[in-house]
């Protein structure tokens, strides 16, 4: 295909309100990203403050900074840091290192990470149009998944997710006021005939209004536990390409998964030949939940959008939380973190079988469930209850068992809903087996309330 260049402004020049040209990017691509873009987005403009930082990743020794209202490192309190890691392991990092980590950084993150995350994303995914895309670093993953709806949506927008749905997603979304195609999950997640019939009615509606996102969790999906296999995630990028979506791959849990690595199906990043998969990986569940260290990858010209909301937003992520992830990479080598995550597949996945070997005991004939295959969630259907919500939200405590009713993951959390979420991954065996013996006790009174209610 030719592309003349004034196609290929009318690609890159999203809006005019948009003050910050995305030509600089040269991604020559036919995906128009302007249809994609709320109108939210298309005001957004870049921090000038902001954008003159990047000067300062590796800046002449002659530079006088004059340029922005940073405070003098000088005067922080903190000298050295010293960290112990769990195999007798020391990082320093030295009063240079914490001038980088106490101090404002370039939005896109602290320039030694991004060039380790950049590397890692190639090592595992290769994604086939690389050149032209970019990376940015996020506070946590939901902060770069609720930035990328922000962008993408308009109130009364159609947005594709699965049924059921992480629940933060939902939360999320709610503010936005979209309009939900909500597609039916099976034993590998969102099922591809619904997602077409689903979308074939949408095109063939009177008001003919297509979604132009498809959000989901393809490696052990919150709350349901289910990983999708290569053929599954092959059939539902093809249909992303027929009807045009941008896919939105939400995979904190990629290196949680039971396989090895080497047998973890292909992300939809690394099936991604248009330029349509925006990819969200986290560091919360591999190395630490509150340093707030997450990236996400895909296009140039949307991740361009992205960072000027995270210039107005927090300006740049938690520059201390980059600087310690990037010492312990570097400190690991890619050897070291392989063989972490190889000792978290193992530690999670003792976690499910005792969880499974709990439910087995306790729960057979009351609950169904399906057997994850990574993660940290157990999906359980109470076969003799109409709505797991007022059992485990009245009751469930009087039991001293708490878990996730299932209306928290559906688009409609006023109807009766039969599952339940239990997380496995911050209890021991024992507890799982008394908690399973309490919640045992706790459907057993429900059924019997219930039918006393008859």
């Amino acid at each position: 295909m030719t592309v003349n260049k004034s196609q290929v402004t009318s690609v890159f020049w999203i809006c005019e309100d948009v003050h910050y040209s995305l030509l600089k990017h040269q991604y020559y691509n036919r995906m128009n990203y302007s249809k994609y873009l709320s109108k939210v987005a298309g005001r957004r403009k870049p921090s000038g403050i902001s954008d003159m930082r990047k000067y300062l990743v590796n800046p002449s020794p002659s530079l006088v900074w004059l340029g922005s209202g940073m405070p003098n490192p000088t005067q922080f309190p903190f000298r050295e840091v010293t960290v112990g890691l769990n195999d007798g392991e020391v990082l320093h990092l030295s009063q240079d290192m914490l001038s980088s980590g106490l101090q404002y950084g370039p939005t896109p993150g602290y320039a030694p990470l991004v060039t380790q995350l950049k590397a890692m994303v190639e090592r595992h995914h290769s994604p086939p149009r690389w050149s032209e895309s970019n990376l940015l670093v996020t506070v946590g993953a939901q902060d770069g998944v609720s930035k990328a709806f922000e962008m993408l949506l308009d109130p009364g927008d159609y947005v594709v997710i699965s049924d059921p749905c992480y629940s933060d997603a939902l939360c999320m979304l709610a503010s936005l006021a979209p309009q939900y195609l909500a597609i039916e999950n099976d034993d590998e997640g969102m099922v591809p005939a619904n997602l077409r019939a689903a979308l074939k009615l949408a095109a063939n509606s009177e008001e003919k209004r297509m979604p132009k996102a498809l959000y989901l969790v393809p490696n052990a999906s919150n709350p349901t536990g289910t990983t999708m296999g290569e053929v599954r995630r092959r059939e539902i990028y093809a249909i992303a390409q027929e009807y045009d979506l941008i896919i939105l791959e939400d995979d904190p849990y990629y290196f949680l998964t039971y396989e090895e690595e080497q047998n973890i199906p292909p992300s939809f990043l690394s099936l991604d030949i248009d330029g349509r998969v925006l990819r969200f990986d986290s560091f919360s569940k591999i190395v630490s939940a509150g340093l707030r260290v997450a990236f996400v990858t895909g296009p140039a010209p949307l991740l361009a959008v992205m960072e000027l909301h995270l210039q107005s937003s927090v300006i740049c992520g938690p520059m201390f939380s980059q600087v310690l992830v990037s010492e312990l990479l570097r400190e690991w080598g890619e050897e070291g973190f392989s063989r972490h995550t190889a000792k978290l597949r193992i530690f999670y996945k003792n976690q499910r079988d005792a969880m499974l070997l709990a439910a087995s005991t306790h729960l057979t004939g009351l609950c169904e469930w399906t057997v994850p295959k990574g993660g940290i969630f157990l999906w359980l259907k109470v076969v003799g209850v109409k709505d797991t919500g007022p059992m485990i939200i009245e009751r469930g405590i009087t039991k001293n068992v708490i878990l996730i009713p299932g209306k928290e993951f559906v688009v409609d959390s006023s109807k009766p809903n039969q599952f339940m979420r239990a997380a496995f991954s911050c209890v021991t065996p024992e507890q799982m087996m008394k908690g399973m013996e309490n919640l045992a006790s706790l459907i057993r009174e429900e059924i019997a309330l219930q039918n006393n209610q008859a």
